[in-house]
């Protein structure tokens, strides 16, 4: 009986193992075509309910489905109202295991026919070609999958007629509540419903537990996936929460629904359980009640989100929110959501630069002070710090490296606006006017391009500029120090003007930094040149 019990938890371990291969490599497979079906396809909380049902059923991951909800938000792609949608429609995608269990892993016996896909498999994951890898992974986990069900079946047959419906609790409303609990509490040990529900499909076929009572365990394994979701939002961003708190409320109102309609549902299959199709009825319960609470929620979906809305406030500043920790495990959204928010800092800073000049020309209603630049700055470099590493990743690694070059620059930019005692004495000269104009425009142009085909323009313009900067400083060096020598001027003010044209070439020489960085990582990929800083001037600041 023991090594009976053993193989069934071990049969369950296998399961687990397999279905964790058969998910990663099919999320690596799908990849950018995954996020880019699901943006494409989401327009409204139910075409998001059909598309987050649909590429959930695909890559049998819920948590990389939400992820990707999530990103989209935080950059704006969607509305939460939008990405909710995907959410409700990940828990009808996560019930299709259940159905490739009963139908294949019961009605069939593959445990020894998958036996060569797994060795097939593992020779495919040996292969340098990462989407043969991948697939060879997929192959191995669902191999894998069919070998630890049958595990599961030998181990409940050797219980059948020792273990029966009476050990556990009773079929009533009391006993159920019991079986939800336990059903919560093994999805909590084992952080996947999917086995959960494969051990329950095992026991009712060995007739250890009835219909009733597997269903009520199924109930809390769907409910427990909650907890996963809810711990995984702890310390991540604004929408992480946002979508756990929502996915608690959700499911255990589902559940609840669930619940109450076991009874009648129970009466219905009644045929199908006593004709030995009693696992295909409960996994049609588990359909039946996740598709049932989509179907009632859609049409509340906006006013639900409001009130998760106000539940979870946005909180810190809004041009650093879309940096949730939670896409960490998604490396591409991750690195889009730190790339996006360089690109709102890099138009905040030159907007705060021609602030500081005295020349701005746009502004928000509420445009953020130094501090608040500062605190974004700090928070994209603190992600960026966090973020798993990234070494081998011949695609994000250098877009990385990029975001870090412009950060360090902007950092250094936004210093300089502080520097009042040099800005104000950008006013003293027509010379140092007329530079601080060209400045002002071109920072302008900086902070919006009208279109791609601007970005190249730009870099050009800033290195010309640092450089008709950098020869203005020494003919103005030249003229005002002889003004001063001649008694036309204050030699505090001759050193003065000359700090303020070396502030101004300075900051021509940052911004065509930045400007070279944001161009690299608009296409995606930065040459080493790009990465190598240009030849900095021997200069005292």
């Amino acid at each position: 009986m023991l090594w009976s019990f053993l193989s069934a938890l071990g049969g369950v371990g296998i399961f687990l193992f397999g279905m964790f291969l058969l998910t990663e490599g099919l999320k690596g497979l799908a990849g950018k075509s995954m996020r880019s079906f699901l943006a494409r396809f989401t327009r409204t909380p139910l075409s998001g309910a059909a598309t987050g049902a649909l590429t959930t059923a695909v890559i049998q991951s819920s948590s990389a489905t939400t992820v990707a909800a999530v990103g989209f938000v935080a950059s704006g792609l969607l509305t939460f109202p939008q990405a909710l949608g995907i959410i409700f429609g990940a828990n009808i995608g996560t019930t299709i295991t259940g159905w490739m269990v009963a139908l294949l892993g019961f009605k069939l016996d593959l445990g020894e026919v998958v036996l060569p896909f797994i060795f097939f498999g593992a020779l495919l994951r040996l292969s340098r070609r990462q989407n043969v890898a991948l697939t060879g992974q997929a192959l191995a986990g669902f191999s894998l999958i069919f070998v630890g069900i049958d595990l599961m079946k030998d181990g409940m047959a050797a219980f059948e007629g020792v273990v029966t419906p009476s050990v556990f609790p009773p079929d009533t409303m009391l006993g159920r509540l019991q079986l939800v609990a336990i059903g919560f509490a093994i999805t909590v040990v084992t952080q996947s419903s999917s086995a959960g529900v494969a051990a329950a499909l095992a026991a009712l076929g060995a007739g250890a537990i009835s219909f009733p009572q597997a269903a009520a365990l199924v109930i809390g394994m769907d409910v427990g996936t909650t907890l996963t979701a809810l711990l995984a939002s702890v310390g991540g961003g604004t929408m992480a929460r946002r979508t756990g708190l929502a996915h608690v409320i959700y499911n255990f109102m589902t559940g609840v629904l669930a619940f109450f309609i076991l009874g009648p549902f129970a009466t219905w299959v009644t045929a199908w359980t006593v004709d030995g199709n009693g696992q295909i009825a409960l996994v049609a319960f588990h359909t039946f009640f996740n598709a049932l609470g989509v179907l009632l929620v859609l049409p509340v979906a906006r006013p639900f989100a409001r009130l998760i809305e106000w539940l979870v406030p946005e909180r810190g500043t809004t041009l650093s929110n879309e940096l949730d920790p939670s896409l960490f495990a998604e490396p591409t959204l991750a690195v889009e959501a730190a790339t996006h928010t360089l690109f709102k800092l890099n138009t905040a800073v030159c907007d705060h630069l021609n602030q500081s000049m005295g020349m701005l020309t746009h502004w928000p209603s509420r445009p953020p002070d130094h501090e608040e630049l500062e605190e974004a700055l700090l928070d994209l470099q603190s992600y960026l710090d966090k973020m798993p590493p990234l070494a081998g990743n011949q695609e994000l690694g250098p877009i990385v490296a990029s975001v870090l070059h412009a950060l360090d620059h902007l950092f250094r930019l936004l210093y300089r606006c502080g520097q009042f005692d040099r800005t104000s004495a950008l006013g003293a000269s027509h010379r140092l006017r007329r530079c601080r104009s060209i400045l002002a425009g071109a920072t302008s142009k900086q902070a919006r391009p009208n279109s791609p085909d601007d970005f190249p323009v730009l870099q050009d313009l800033f290195n010309r500029l640092r450089t008709l900067f950098r020869e203005q400083r020494k003919v103005l060096r030249v003229h005002l120090f002889e003004a001063a020598i001649n008694g036309k001027i204050s030699d505090e003010d001759a050193i003065t003007q000359v700090d303020a044209m070396r502030w101004l070439h300075r900051v021509a020489y940052h911004l065509w930094r930045i400007r070279v960085h944001l161009n690299a990582i608009e296409a995606g990929t930065t040459s080493l040149s790009m990465h190598k800083e240009a030849r900095i001037e021997i200069e005292d600041d």
